[in-house]
C-alpha cells in the first residue's frame, strides 16, 4: 500500500505551487527594480504587511463568530500594548480557548 502523498498528482501540485511562489517572489523583485522608491512609495510599502494581515484575518474572524472576533480584538490590543508578536498570539489563543471553555460557540 502506498501513501497518497507520493502519488504523482500530489507531487506535481506541490511542484507547481512552488514554481508559482518562486516566480511571484522573483517577479516582485524584478518589477520593483523599475520603481523609484519615493517617500510616498516607502510609506505604502510599510503599510502593506498590515493590509495583508487584515485581508487574511478579517474574513476568518467574521465567520468565526463572537469567539474569533474577541480573540482577534484581544490579540490586537496585546500587540498594541506589548509590541511583541508572541504575546499577541498567546493572548488571542488564550482568549479563544477560555471563551470556548466557558461555553461560547463559534
Amino acid at each position: 500500500m502506498t501513501s497518497s502523498l507520493v502519488h504523482g498528482e500530489v507531487m506535481l501540485a506541490i511542484a507547481l505551487m512552488t514554481a508559482v511562489t518562486v516566480a511571484l517572489r522573483l517577479g516582485g523583485y524584478f518589477l520593483m527594480s523599475y520603481v523609484t522608491v519615493t517617500p510616498r512609495v516607502r510609506r505604502m510599502l510599510g503599510a502593506l504587511p498590515g493590509s495583508v494581515i487584515t485581508a487574511a484575518v478579517l474574513p476568518v474572524a467574521l465567520q468565526g463568530g463572537i469567539v474569533a472576533i474577541a480573540a482577534v480584538a484581544v490579540a490586537m490590543l496585546a500587540m498594541l500594548i506589548s509590541n511583541r508578536d508572541i504575546v499577541a498570539v498567546i493572548a488571542g489563543s488564550a482568549t479563544a480557548a477560555l471563551l470556548r471553555l466557558a461555553g461560547f460557540a463559534g
